[in-house]
């Protein structure tokens, strides 16, 4: 079981990304995948979640609206789309697989990737 994510980068305020989470060992069919975020001397937060079998999703208000997860069940694979990225969105981000999408909180999920940097510039 194994989860890895790409697509971090440098970029300019107001800038986009795309993440990707690609999974191998297991089918994501019955899982849900969640993305999160952990800057410098901050606690790992939830920045997306999303539920595979039925594309339910969750975003925090501070994402809401300019982040986007979706999934593409063929390719066992999810991805967040990042838009109008700001300075705060800095950080270091991670997926992981949970069993639910809600509650969109580490201690709900595991299996984690390395993580991809996202460094924001102003």
């Amino acid at each position: 079981v194994q989860l890895v994510e790409s697509g971090g980068g440098l970029v300019q305020a107001g800038d986009s990304l795309r993440l990707s989470c690609a999974a191998s060992g297991f089918t994501l069919d019955y899982y849900a995948i969640g993305w999160f975020r952990q800057a410098p001397g901050k606690e790992r937060e939830g920045v997306s979640c999303i539920s595979i079998s039925d594309g339910n999703t969750y975003y925090p208000d501070s994402v809401k609206g300019r982040f986007t997860i979706s999934r593409d069940n063929a390719k066992n694979t999810v991805y967040l789309q990042l838009n109008s990225l700001k300075p705060e969105d800095t950080a270091v981000y991670y997926c992981g697989g949970g069993l639910m999408f809600r509650p969109c909180v580490p201690k709900h999920f595991g299996s984690w990737g390395q993580g991809t940097q996202v460094t924001v510039s102003s």
